[in-house]
């Protein structure tokens, strides 16, 4: 969507980035207002409507199931493919599990260009439809691509604005690392996070618009409209608004790295590969790979009709969670520092066994059959908070083009000492200055836990 402001000539150079952010954050309206935007998000939706509708798996079209093995992958061998995995872990109330999983080694690229428009920093979003979104369109980064899309596997054209991605210029790179995703669904999946920055002469298509980052802060508190690859970018910025306050972190930043390598050693995690058909505990019918007793989620296969995606009609599997997720970051004060309770959380898909999670992150109605001490800790604190004390809540779509109706309710709250929220072996208090730090490095924060550290710079 193309504005009528003129483009600023002021190099990345001649300002600070941190300065030029909160310039940008500060800006609630940019060169597309916040009417238009909602206008040409409704338009988009209309062009972009897709029809998704289940199928059996016998419908797929160049998907499969291994003769042998049973895992269900794609003709070609790229894109991605369902595996077996048997998990013995000394984290959580259950010691040994096996599962389906999502299995992608490739590393996809997520990039959001930004441009100063007006002497202020905008950031180029996309409407983009996935089969799993529960609302067709949801706003993405620019660049949002598995390595087999953007090599064209499917035969469908090409991705806009890729080669800001692949080659940028020398100093235009704002942010760059790379980050996992849900651990409990992918297997070591990991996407390059970028923002870069474009000169004058780029120019947004008609799926495309250019908005501020104060713009984007007041959308995330939209349901289902800022998706998960959106905010994970955000996430990486370096932060523009960092408030220090007088007093120091609870733990310094050797401490906290301490912590976190000691809980990677400490825990034992083990993984084993099974067939897809050997898996204990789920039972495949026509349409449906399900846990025997209802539980966590289904592999399912969808057909697809698209007038606007690469490839006009496809068919693809999609994993379908069964209830929505809570993922709840505690916050407080400590002598004027604002600080996060984190939780070093163990996932049978991460690369290094243990990443930062929110203080709560659990799908609810597969914990209700436990006993009280072994539902997750601090999940009832949550679940009955004062409403006064709720800083943000709202409920975000997870990756659409993997999951299907995935769903997470993000919140946070505030807590101070009566509430008596203590530290344990699993939980740290850190300050929102050494998460920012720890976001520069690959594997330490994980998806979740970024969606809320964008959502945190919005209510600080």
């Amino acid at each position: 969507m193309t504005g009528t402001a003129t483009a600023s000539r002021t190099s990345p150079t001649d300002a600070s980035l941190t300065d030029r952010l909160a310039l940008s954050a500060r800006c609630a309206d940019g060169v597309t207002g916040t009417a238009a935007f909602f206008d040409w998000l409704a338009e988009r939706q209309l062009h972009h409507a897709q029809r998704t509708e289940r199928i059996p798996f016998d419908a797929l079209d160049q998907w499969g199931f291994d003769p042998g093995t049973g895992d269900l992958g794609h003709v070609s061998g790229r894109f991605f493919s369902v595996q077996g995995l048997r998990v013995r872990s000394d984290f959580g109330a259950v010691p040994e599990w096996s599962q389906p999983i999502i299995s992608q080694p490739e590393v996809g690229i997520l990039g959001i260009a930004v441009r100063e428009i007006g002497g202020v920093l905008h950031f180029l979003m996309q409407a983009k439809s996935e089969p799993g979104n529960v609302n067709g369109v949801q706003l993405s980064p620019t660049v949002q691509a598995t390595r087999s899309n953007y090599t064209r596997v499917h035969g469908g054209s090409p991705v806009p604005y890729l080669d800001v991605f692949r080659t940028p210029e020398p100093g235009r790179v704002l942010a760059d690392v790379l980050q996992s995703e849900q651990g409990s669904w992918f297997l070591r999946k990991r996407n390059r996070n970028m923002v870069v920055e474009a000169g004058a002469g780029l120019e947004a298509g008609e799926d495309f618009c250019w908005l501020t980052l104060g713009q984007l802060n007041a959308l995330l508190r939209c349901e289902n409209l800022v998706n998960m690859d959106a905010r994970t970018v955000l996430s990486c910025l370096p932060d523009w608004d960092r408030v220090t306050g007088p007093g120091r972190a609870v733990h310094s930043g050797r401490e906290i790295r301490s912590w976190l390598t000691g809980r990677r050693v400490t825990h034992e995690v083990v993984t084993e590969r099974l067939p897809l058909r050997a898996v204990p505990g789920w039972h495949r019918t026509a349409d449906a790979i399900s846990h025997d007793e209802g539980r966590f989620f289904s592999i399912v296969a969808v057909h697809v009709g698209s007038r606007s995606r690469e490839v006009p009609s496809w068919t693809q599997p999609l994993l379908r969670p069964h209830g929505r997720g809570v993922a709840a970051l505690l916050v407080k004060r400590v002598d004027g520092v604002l600080h996060a309770l984190m939780q070093a959380r163990v996932e049978p898909g991460f690369a290094d066994t243990v990443e930062l999670g929110p203080t709560v992150q659990c799908t609810p109605a597969n914990h209700a059959h436990l006993a009280a001490a072994d539902r997750p800790a601090h999940l009832d604190l949550v679940l009955g908070a004062d409403r006064a004390r709720v800083l943000f809540d709202t409920v975000l779509s997870e990756e659409g083009g993997r999951f299907d109706h995935a769903q997470t309710r993000y919140l946070i709250i505030s807590v101070d000492d009566r509430d008596a929220v203590e530290e344990s072996a699993a939980f740290r208090w850190l300050s929102a200055g050494q998460l920012e730090d720890l976001l520069k490095y690959s594997g330490h924060v994980n998806v979740e836990a970024r969606t809320l550290v964008a959502a945190l710079r919005t209510v600080r």
